[in-house]
C-alpha cells in the first residue's frame, strides 16, 4: 500500500485497460492515476468511449486492468483470487446501474434484504437495516412492491438501497440518472445528495448528465482514457 491508500477509499495508480479489437489495439483506459476521499460526490464525465464506465468496472473489481494497480479500502484488487473479489464487491462496494438490475419476482424489500442474505446477517438485523433504507430513499410504504408495479424513479432508488445495504466503503454508479425523467432525475439526485451529506457516504458517478455534474463537488474529465481535467 501506498503513502495516500490509508486516507482514500479508492486509489488507483497508472491505471490501463486494453482491448484486442480485431487487429486494433484500443486503450479504453490509459495510465490513469486516481485517488478518491471518503465523503467525496464525484462525476466522472466525458464523451461516448472516453473511459469512464471502464474506469468504474476497474474500480469496483468489475473488470481487470492490463497494468496498474487499484486500491479499495486498504485492498490492492490485484491480490484477490476471483472467489475473493466477489467476496470484496459484496461486503465493500456497492453498485447502482442505469438499468436497475432489480430481480422482478421479489418485492422491493426482497431486493434490498438479498445483500445481506449472502452477507449472512440475521434476520432481525436485515428487517431493521431494509426499513431504514425504505424511508431513507423515500419508499417505507413501498417494501411490499415487485419492480413492475414501481415508476422508473422508484425501481432506482430501490436500487440505491440495495446499494447500500452492505455497508459499503463507496457507492458507484453508472449513468443512474439516463432512464429518468427530469423531476425523477432531481429527486434521485436529492436522496443521494442527503445520504452523501448526512451519512457521509462517497458516491463515484459515470455520467453525461449535466444534472449529476452541476451537483458533484468534483468532476473529473477523460478523453480517450486519459485525465484531461480534475477540477474540484
Amino acid at each position: 500500500m501506498n503513502a495516500t491508500s490509508s486516507s482514500s477509499v479508492i486509489n488507483a495508480q497508472g491505471l490501463t485497460r486494453v482491448y484486442q479489437q480485431g487487429p486494433v489495439e484500443v486503450r479504453a483506459v490509459n495510465d490513469v492515476n486516481l485517488t478518491i476521499t471518503p465523503g467525496e460526490f464525484t462525476a466522472l464525465v466525458g464523451p461516448s468511449g472516453s473511459g469512464k464506465t471502464t474506469l468504474l468496472n476497474l474500480i469496483g473489481g468489475l473488470d481487470r486492468p492490463t497494468s496498474g494497480t487499484v486500491v479499495v479500502d486498504g485492498t490492492d484488487l490485484n491480490d484477490l483470487d476471483e472467489n475473493s473479489l466477489i467476496h470484496f464487491r459484496l461486503h465493500r462496494i456497492g453498485f447502482v446501474f442505469q438499468a436497475y438490475n432489480l430481480i422482478p419476482v421479489l418485492s422491493a424489500a426482497e431486493n434490498i434484504e438479498f445483500i445481506m442474505l449472502l452477507q449472512k446477517a440475521s434476520a432481525h438485523e436485515r428487517k431493521v437495516r431494509t426499513q431504514q433504507l425504505l424511508k431513507d430513499v423515500g419508499l417505507a410504504n413501498l417494501g411490499h412492491a415487485r419492480p413492475t408495479q414501481l415508476s422508473g424513479g422508484q425501481q432506482q432508488r430501490v436500487a440505491v438501497a440495495r446499494a447500500l445495504a452492505s455497508k459499503p466503503a463507496f457507492v458507484l454508479a453508472d449513468e443512474p440518472t439516463a432512464n429518468l425523467d427530469s423531476h425523477t432525475a432531481e429527486s434521485l439526485l436529492d436522496v443521494m445528495e442527503q445520504l452523501n451529506r448526512e451519512e457521509g457516504m462517497t458516491f463515484v458517478f459515470s455520467t453525461h448528465d449535466p444534472r449529476v455534474i452541476s451537483r458533484a463537488r468534483r468532476v473529473v474529465t477523460l478523453v480517450d482514457g486519459r485525465i484531461e481535467s480534475d477540477a474540484s
